[in-house]
């Protein structure tokens, strides 16, 4: 059945609609705030009258494209263009300002193209059990799981926990917004009609991102000269090879089961990812000034995610995040009811969709990698010219969710959150995480609840809500145990301080780092004044 969807999949008419998806996908990744969900829905009134399978092809591609793109905007820009490519801007932005943008866009390209390629083989031979195991997982699994991604990414990968618990507190206030889900009363929305829906996660995560870094850069501009950040050497060296293949398997590993788990994605992979890059690397004093490991397992994992998220969505009808809900709503417009008949019903439509993958997955590799320089060269634009570009796409993308100009009132006023946040030094990944996971944490805990007749036993009830419940407990509790035996025993060291040092401190001199100097260069939270010691808005620690 895969050999017949390969020979459906390289017919010319499909081969175009997969190029078309990926050239779509990888721009609409690339531009702020405009994601693959948003593409295709917009797509959806100019494919009714195609094919269903050329259609589903270009979708296929555009997603995969989303996927790499967002990365680009990350590396280069410090915006992500999905939630899933947040912590690639983490280590890809500081190889960018240090003159290795386009060695990160290589490992990321690569990446993708490995967990991409690996996942859809995964797809296409173990499926059934995949889903199967995903099915079996209750409400109280699920709750566990998304709990222990809040806790370790506020816990772990911040430098100030009281900063990151803030910051996670703002994170989830903002998913409250909105109406309650079983009583039907408003919550936050102080009156205002167009609140009763809630904030969508695409203006928040615009706003906090692009629209406050934007802010920050223009507060820094004056203090700049006028030279641009080298570009580099345009191909990874037998050391980035070396350092980052491994990241790659590992990161596929990660990436694969959550996204084919209803209450997956790639956010919690991409998260877990780096934790373990930054503590299995050989280099991990690198880490928060530009590892190579930091971008080449989180882009394993966000692509490999991807994969795993058609798993569901094929075989069950279920999708698990807003790219394959449009999908199956674009199967549904073509009289193709999802679900576990498709493959009985579709096989064309089905093994033509995941062999396109393959054949996608090629051609993001053969399209993107020989333009990491081209999307390198974005660095040599004036930064006023570039902001300003940003600034715009980011308000069109926004406007372009709901076509609500309340929308844009909310992405300037969060947009001044985000720049404040950076001012005083509170992260804003965990808000981020908190918008993203606290809504389907919230599901999950109400379920959880209705099906034990509130009894909270019921939140113990399954042997993987136990382990990561003992995985958060031990994540909070380790520091402080850790605290008391080195007061009881001075030279006992239990190794934790690696894991919770500061993910994204700054260098030492950011005038060290090549390019760093220039009207064009891209000033961090660092660069201020000597006598303002704060924490970067990435959650830095303060420099003296």
């Amino acid at each position: 059945m895969l050999m017949q969807g390969f020979s459906t999949a390289v017919t010319p008419i499909n081969l175009l609609f997969a190029v078309i998806g990926v050239l779509l996908g990888t721009a609409v990744g690339v531009l702020p705030g405009i994601g693959p969900a948003m593409a295709i829905a917009l797509l959806l009134p100019v494919t009714y009258g195609m094919e269903p399978t050329a259609a589903m092809i270009m979708f296929a591609g555009i997603y995969y494209g989303g996927m790499y793109g967002g990365s680009t905007t990350s590396i280069l820009l410090n915006t992500p263009g999905e939630s899933s490519t947040v912590i690639t801007a983490i280590e890809g932005h500081k190889m960018a300002k240090a003159g290795r943008a386009a060695q990160a866009l290589a490992t990321a390209a690569i990446g993708s193209f490995v967990a991409g390629t690996i996942g859809t083989a995964l797809l296409a031979t173990i499926a059934p059990w995949v889903v199967k195991f995903a099915v079996s997982l209750g409400n109280p699994s699920y709750l566990a799981i998304m709990l222990l991604a809040l806790i370790a990414v506020t816990a772990v990968l911040g430098s100030s926990k009281l900063r990151g618990f803030a910051s996670l507190g703002l994170g989830l206030a903002i998913g409250l917004v909105g109406m309650d889900p079983v009583s039907g009363q408003g919550r936050l929305i102080f009156g205002q009609p167009l609140l009763t829906d809630g904030l969508d996660i695409v203006v928040v995560a615009v706003a906090i991102f692009a629209i406050g870094e934007a802010l920050w850069i223009a507060a820094h501009l004056r203090k700049t000269s006028s030279h641009t950040i080298p570009v580099g050497r345009p191909w990874m060296g037998k050391s980035d090879w070396k350092r980052s293949w491994k990241p790659w398997l590992r990161g596929t590993a990660f990436g694969f089961p959550f996204g084919a788990l209803p209450a997956g994605g790639a956010e919690i992979p991409t998260f877990l990812s780096y934790v373990t890059e930054k503590k299995l690397s050989k280099h991990p004093e690198e880490f928060g000034h530009g590892a190579i490991e930091g971008v080449a397992g989180p882009e394993a994992a966000n692509n490999a995610a991807a994969a795993g998220t058609l798993t569901p969505m094929l075989a069950l009808g279920l999708p698990t995040n807003a790219t394959a809900a449009v999908m199956l709503l674009a199967l549904m417009q073509f009289g193709i009811q999802p679900g576990p008949l498709l493959f009985e019903e579709e096989p064309v439509l089905v093994w033509a969709l995941i062999a396109s993958l393959f054949i996608g997955n090629a051609l993001l590799l053969l399209i993107n990698l020989p333009m990491a320089p081209l999307w390198a060269k974005l660095l040599q634009l004036p930064r006023p010219y570039l902001y300003a570009g940003i600034l715009f796409f980011a308000t069109l993308g926004a406007y372009a969710v709901n076509k609500q100009a309340f929308d844009l009132v909310l992405l300037l006023v969060l947009g001044l959150l985000g720049f404040a946040m950076r001012r005083f030094g509170i992260p804003v990944l965990p808000l981020i995480i908190g918008v993203i996971l606290g809504p389907r944490a919230e599901a999950q805990l109400r379920k959880s609840l209705q099906l034990s007749s509130g009894d909270p036993a019921g939140l113990f009830s399954e042997p993987v809500a136990v382990a990561a419940y003992l995985i958060i407990a031990l994540v909070l509790l380790w520091p402080l145990a850790n605290m008391v035996l080195r007061r009881m025993f001075p030279k006992t060291a239990l190794g934790f301080d690696s894991l919770v040092e500061p993910a994204f401190a700054e260098p030492e001199a950011n005038e060290a780092v090549a390019g760093q100097t220039g009207a064009n260069a891209i000033p961090q939270a660092g660069d201020v004044p000597a006598d303002e010691h704060h924490d970067t808005g990435n959650g830095s620690r303060p420099r003296s």
